[in-house]
């Protein structure tokens, strides 16, 4: 039997991660020409990935250079989990569970349900026996049946206190500062940068400001279905416990096209489960010069080390052409000192 998208997503990324734990954007400059800085990415070391990002918006963004790309075609799209912040565990991850840890204090019932037990003993077997009825269970009681405002308000108050089981810090200090440096120098000379992850977007929504300088109508994400209704004489929109978007693989191309409307000539992701391969290919398929950034994961000792089991996303970066950035020896830091 063929797997949905949204169960496939939910596979690979929440069950993990319920098992793992039991910044200002503005529109483009109309300025034509480079932003100059004597080193405008300070946190990454020389070499080729660092030399690659500089020459590509040098060449793009000179007038006259026989690469030059007019302002409102200058779009680069990020991956978020693994590519701007750490994806061990998956932050959302830790809110569903932090979510459903508060609604089992409030009702001890629900622990009686299979799914909530699971979830919050790491039994990753059942989850994954269970399938797609489990796993709607536990995303409707921890992030449906809500207002927008509501689950806004729950996500921005996880972030006031919660903390990285390993790093020991809040999750809001742990946006990777050669990306933020990345996002800025791009945003300097005339690029709007998006978000376009398998991660939900109002979650994302509610930090993607405060961490990266990207604003929430520039984040691309799942999402569950929604209704507009009346609420105590207010309008609302309700967030139903059904699936809606599910924004990765082939999905994320055709959700940037629908949300933006053009291709990217910058896209970065990194390598886990293959799920950025396609938005790099889309990226690259454009008409004239783009640029494709994939991070690798190897560096143990200052973020985490981890590949994929059928080394599919740098493969796809070998055959490519595509730019590898390696933790462990292109960063000079990973997190803001």
């Amino acid at each position: 039997m063929r797997t949905s998208p949204a169960l496939r997503t939910a596979r690979e990324v929440v069950l993990p991660l319920l098992c793992l734990t039991a910044l200002a954007a503005s529109s483009p400059s109309p300025a034509q020409a480079p932003a100059t800085r004597e080193d405008p990415l300070p946190s990454w070391n020389e070499g080729a990935p660092k030399k690659a990002i500089l020459d590509f918006v040098k060449r793009v963004t000179t007038p006259g250079s026989p690469d030059f790309i007019p302002v409102e075609e200058r779009i680069a799209t990020f991956d978020n989990d693994g590519t701007l912040w750490p994806e061990q565990p998956v932050i959302q991850g830790a809110f569903v569970l932090a979510q459903l840890q508060k609604r089992v204090a409030k009702e001890p019932s629900l622990k009686q349900k299979p799914a909530v037990k699971a979830a919050l003993d790491g039994d990753l077997e059942y989850l994954t026996r269970a399938g797609e009825k489990a796993l709607m269970e536990l995303f409707a009681i921890t992030s449906a049946n809500l207002t927008d405002e509501q689950f806004d308000q729950e996500v921005r108050e996880f972030f006031q206190t919660a903390k990285h089981p390993k790093l020991g810090v809040p999750y809001t200090q742990l946006a990777y500062q050669p990306m933020v440096e990345l996002l800025e120098y791009l945003r300097a000379n005339g690029f709007r940068t998006y978000i376009s992850s398998g991660g939900g977007i109002d979650f994302m929504r509610a930090i993607s400001q405060q961490m990266y300088g990207i604003p929430p109508e520039q984040v691309i994400g799942s999402s569950l279905k929604k209704e507009f209704k009346d609420q105590g004489g207010k309008s609302v929109l309700w967030r139903k416990p059904e699936p809606g978007a599910v924004n990765d693989k082939e999905t994320k191309p055709v959700n940037i096209d629908l949300h933006i409307g053009r291709r990217p000539v910058l896209a970065a992701g990194n390598e886990r489960s293959s799920g950025d391969i396609a938005m790099l290919e889309y990226s690259q398929g454009r008409e004239g010069p783009s640029l494709q950034l994939l991070v690798n994961h190897d560096d143990a000792q200052r973020e985490f080390s981890y590949q994929e089991k059928d080394n599919a996303s740098l493969n796809a970066a070998k055959a490519h052409g595509w730019t590898v950035v390696s933790i462990k020896n292109d960063w000079k830091t990973v997190f803001k000192q």
